[in-house]
Parts: C-alpha cells; structure tokens; sequence
C-alpha cells in the first residue's frame, strides 16, 4: 500500500525487456512455457503479469527480476519449498513406498498359495 507516493511498474514492459535482451527468442520461450506466442504479447500488454509467469520465464532466460519486481522477493521465499527437487523427492519416495507395498503383497499371495496348497 503506498502511503504518499506510488510507483506502479509494469510487469509485461520489464518481462519483454529481459527476454530482448537475453537474447531468447519469444517463439523459444513461447515453445519452451508450452504457450503460444500470442500468449508472450498478451503478457508483454499485462501490468501485472503473474509472479508465477516471471519466475517461469526467468528460469528459462536465466534472469532474475526481483530487483526490478519488489514483489518477487517474498514470493520466491515461499516457493523455494515447492521446487521440482522437492517434489521429485517426494514422488520418488512415494514411488519406493508403492513398489514396497507390490512386493509384499504378492509375497503374501504366494504364502498363501503355498499353505493352501499344504492343506489339500
């Protein structure tokens, strides 16, 4: 909230500028987003481009906006929890778990099929 005196940036003039002077292409970041480039001028003509989309696009161009972007620095603290390592970890974990649980269970099935087999 701006008290006496506002400077409001506009998020999509900075986004263009970075990725010009990256030297990326639109269509390139456009492709490698999985968006359009109609999408990239959309969000060039945006004031207010999402946090998300920045952070997005920044990865792609190695930039970093948050000395621009004021915002960017407490949202890249949150999201620092949720990277795709963090994730990847989780699924892997999740995935060692599953085929844990696989093994025993057809172990099971065998024992069993083992002891009925005794009883006949």
């Amino acid at each position: 909230m701006c008290v006496e005196f506002c400077i409001m940036v506009h998020r999509g003039e900075i986004l263009k500028q970075a990725i010009l002077d990256s030297g990326f292409s639109i269509s390139l970041v456009a492709k490698r987003l999985g968006k359009s480039r109609r999408f990239m001028y959309d969000l060039f003509e945006n004031p207010q481009v999402p946090i998300d989309h920045l952070l997005q696009i920044g990865k792609i161009i190695s930039y970093d906006f948050s000395s621009q972007i004021s915002e960017i620095k407490n949202f890249t603290v949150a999201s620092e929890t949720f990277s795709e390592t963090n994730w990847m970890k989780k699924y892997l974990t999740l995935l060692e778990k599953y085929n844990k649980l696989l093994e025993d269970g057809i172990e099971q099935y065998f024992l069993s099929d083992i002891k009925a087999s005794k009883k006949n």
